[in-house]
């Protein structure tokens, strides 16, 4: 098979590719040929040497990924050939609260992870996928589309008529965004550019305010709430975006901080509010098969703003790098 590794962890020139034995499955494993994979921002930390977590030497990157399977081993139960699966961001987290050991196995990072042609997982790591998904949509979930979910169904689950704050219209922001409409939640959203504005009123944004005309775009948000405030804000800026989205808070407000990016403080008057802010680590497997059986009960469809073929997967991560995309940046075949 065809497999891209990282023989170093300094450029996207260490992003190789080369020939490897097809894996094969030991006992309660399954071998999965990948149909397509995404990007996260991750991917670009663990090839620059900037991820908590070192990424061995001579991994196979990223973590998201959907196929077929195509092999099992002895004791497999909860997957058969032929069918359609992703793989958990932490393979060992089925359920419950997230433990710091669970860290130390990733796809992608400390295992090999999904841009190859086949990848094996133990079978309690493997989801079955929405029927109505291709691999490409399905491909976006694993990491993007679980973080959304957990940001807004985790330790304050988002009711009807509450006000959900979005920043940007990268994946998580827009799986956000599709996940808090089908909530009966009112969004609000904050982009950079006109073009994304339309993007984000298309998938269900009540008010989009455009951080280019309105740098202080906090004061927009508030006005939009009659001054009251949201009730959540799904962070994907980090810190660089962080004291603004924390001055867009009403009262008893969560925060659902998905990366901690970018530098900068916070003082005592950008807290504003009480407010709740809660770092995720993506989701459990749980909470992929939970937000999985709502993408199927509403037929909902990740947005995808880019497909590269397997043979341009370095063409993928410079336009991911470059961050012009809108969505999700996908790896097929």
């Amino acid at each position: 098979m065809r497999a891209y590794q990282l023989d170093r962890f300094e450029s996207l020139d260490d992003l190789v590719l080369r020939d490897r034995e097809v894996p094969q499955p030991g006992p309660g494993e399954a071998v999965v040929r990948i149909h397509a994979r995404s990007l996260n921002y991750r991917d670009l930390l663990i090839m620059h040497k900037r991820y908590p977590v070192p990424g061995a030497a001579g991994v196979v990157p990223v973590s998201d990924g959907a196929g077929e399977v195509v092999a099992v081993g002895e004791g497999v139960t909860r997957v058969a050939v032929g069918d359609r699966v992703a793989a958990t961001y932490f393979p060992r987290w089925r359920d419950g609260r997230f433990a710091v050991e669970m860290v130390a196995e990733q796809f992608g990072c400390t295992r090999d992870g999904m841009l190859a042609e086949f990848a094996v997982a133990d079978q309690e790591a493997l989801v079955t996928i929405p029927a109505h998904l291709s691999y490409e949509e399905a491909a976006t979930l694993p990491c993007a589309g679980v973080m959304a979910w957990s940001a807004l169904t985790g330790l304050r689950p988002v009711l009807p008529s509450e006000t959900v704050l979005t920043i940007g219209s990268g994946g998580v922001a827009l799986f956000a965004l599709q996940f808090a409409t089908l909530f009966g939640a009112r969004v609000i959203a904050v982009t950079s550019s006109e073009s994304k504005a339309e993007l984000l009123k298309r998938h269900g944004a009540s008010v989009v305010v455009n951080s280019s005309r309105s740098p202080d775009w906090e004061r927009a948000v508030r006005d939009a709430t009659d001054g009251r405030g949201v009730d959540h804000v799904v962070e994907t800026g980090g810190l660089d975006t962080l004291p603004r989205s924390l001055a867009s808070c009403g009262a008893d407000a969560h925060v659902a901080l998905v990366a901690a990016l970018g530098a900068g403080a916070l003082d005592a008057p950008a807290l504003g509010a009480p407010t709740t802010i809660r770092r995720l680590y993506v989701g459990s497997r749980a909470s992929f098969e939970a937000m999985n059986r709502a993408i199927a009960h509403h037929t909902l469809r990740p947005v995808i703003g880019s497909v590269f073929p397997f043979d341009e997967a370095k063409d993928a991560y410079t336009h991911f790098a470059a961050k012009r995309h809108v969505g999700k940046v996908v790896i097929g075949t």
